[in-house]
C-alpha cells in the first residue's frame, strides 16, 4: 500500500496487515497500531508520536529519522529495524525485541526499557539514556 504522507492521526489500525507499505511522512501520531504487521513497512520520517505500538512486528522496518516521542513499543519486534536517527525520547520499550536494530544516532533519552528488553550486541542502554 502507498500511504505516503497520510494523515493516520489517531486511526485505529489495531491488527492491521501493513506488510512493506510505504508510510514514509505519514501522520500516525496517537494512532493504535497494536499487534499491526509493519514487518519491512517505510516509515522514514513518519510521526509516530504518542502511537500505541504494543506487540507490533516492526522487523525490518525502516524508521530512518521517524518521530517515536512517547511511544508504547512494549513487547513490539524490532528485530533489524533501522532506527538510525529516530527520536525515540521517552518511548516505552519495555520487553521491545531490538537484537540487531540500526540505532545509529537514535535519540534514547528518557525511554523506559527492563531486563526483558533485548538490544543489539554492543549498545549500552544506559550510556543512550535509557531508563532501566
Amino acid at each position: 500500500a502507498d500511504l505516503t504522507g497520510a494523515d493516520l492521526y489517531r486511526a485505529d489500525l489495531t491488527g492491521a496487515n501493513l506488510y512493506r507499505a510505504d508510510l514514509s511522512g505519514a501522520d500516525l501520531s496517537g494512532a493504535d497500531l497494536t499487534r499491526a504487521d509493519l514487518t519491512r513497512a517505510n516509515l522514514t520520517r513518519a510521526n509516530l508520536t504518542r502511537a500505541n505500538l504494543t506487540r507490533a512486528n516492526l522487523t525490518g522496518a525502516d524508521l530512518y529519522r521517524a518521530h517515536l516521542y512517547r511511544a508504547h513499543l512494549t513487547g513490539a519486534d524490532l528485530y533489524r529495524a533501522h532506527l538510525t536517527g529516530a527520536h525515540l525520547t521517552g518511548a516505552d520499550l519495555t520487553g521491545a525485541d531490538l537484537y540487531r536494530a540500526h540505532l545509529t544516532g537514535a535519540h534514547l533519552t528518557g525511554a523506559k526499557a527492563n531486563p526483558y528488553t533485548r538490544w543489539p550486541d554492543g549498545f549500552d542502554p544506559k550510556t543512550a539514556g535509557v531508563l532501566l
